[in-house]
């Protein structure tokens, strides 16, 4: 490994992201000299082009280059299977690994905040990468019941059978992973004690209604004037509102979310909490210590990206 290595967030925009000043304020408390930077690619050919190149240590990957990181994999771990894209790319040799930590920086963010997924049913909006993530990380934190929706009833039921397949796949041919956590399920567990269901967001008002989580994955939110994914007349007071988009001013599903007496929050430290795994991921294949615990990783990341969480 060079003194210096490059590390990029690669996506399109990529302007409003918060990654550089986090990870950078990491490397200079690890007295590495890394240097972490915009990769803003405008076509799928330019990102499928900066992949190929492979000039980085390691990426992370947003809206919309997710499938095309997983595609430029050789190696691919469970997470980025089962979500058919990647969030993350380390190179480590001829081997370049793909990742996928929305998931676990969705549930690990909520759990901070106090929200518990033992036994409760979560409806997941989206039908990308980021919501398959999510909708799995929630299976394996004890969710009872788990509801992937989209605007077309096909194309929803299409891909979760397709992500009930892998896992199953997965579930047989692997042995076991154990828990990591308290509360949390293990690999097999999460797929044999989750019911796993699917709608769209006009048939399934009943399930957004009576949902104790209602995550958005959606890229509703980034644009101004967007709305939000459902019909938000459906929310009650006490449900859980979970917005992944951040760094656009407050959306629409958050501010109607808390004027319907719900709790609501952005995306701010599901970006923190995921950008935690990825730099203990990367450090590890990069044979880098890290003499410090996720939680005190995740107050540096905090503070660095200005994020009061």
């Amino acid at each position: 490994m060079s003194a210096t290595e490059k590390l990029f967030i690669l996506g399109h925009p990529v302007a409003h992201s918060k990654s550089p000043v986090m990870y950078n304020a990491m490397y200079e408390r690890l007295g590495l000299p890394w240097e972490y930077g915009f990769a803003d690619v405008p076509t799928s050919e330019e990102a499928d082009e900066f992949l190929a190149a492979r000039d980085y240590l390691a990426l992370n990957i947003t809206t919309p280059y997710k499938p095309n990181a997983f595609r430029a994999a050789t190696g691919k771990a469970a997470s980025a299977q089962l979500a058919q894209g990647a969030n993350v790319l380390v190179s480590k040799g001829d081997a370049l690994i793909a990742y996928n930590t929305d998931g676990q920086g969705c549930v690990t963010n909520l759990e901070r905040t106090g929200f518990s997924f033992a036994g409760k049913r979560i409806a997941v909006c989206g039908t990308g990468p980021t919501a398959l993530s999510i909708l799995h990380a929630s299976a394996v934190a004890g969710a009872s019941a788990v509801m992937l929706l989209g605007r077309d009833k096909e194309r929803t039921h299409r891909v979760l059978e397709a992500y009930h397949g892998r896992y199953a796949a997965l579930a047989r041919a692997t042995m076991d992973f154990p828990a990591l956590q308290e509360n949390h399920r293990s690999f097999v567990e999460a797929f044999e004690r989750t019911t796993f269901k699917y709608g769209t967001y006009l048939t399934s008002k009943n399930a957004l209604a009576s949902a104790d989580l209602i995550v958005n994955a959606t890229p509703l939110g980034m644009r101004e004037g967007d709305g939000a994914p459902f019909d938000t007349s459906l929310l009650r007071p006490g449900q859980m509102v979970f917005d992944c988009v951040y760094g656009h001013g407050e959306t629409a599903l958050v501010r109607e979310a808390t004027a319907a007496g719900c709790r609501a929050c952005d995306g701010a430290g599901m970006l923190v909490a995921q950008a935690v795994e990825t730099l203990v991921i990367v450090c590890e294949i990069a044979g880098v210590d890290v003499p410090f615990g996720r939680n005190e990783i995740f107050e540096i990341m905090a503070r660095a990206a200005d994020f009061n969480l």
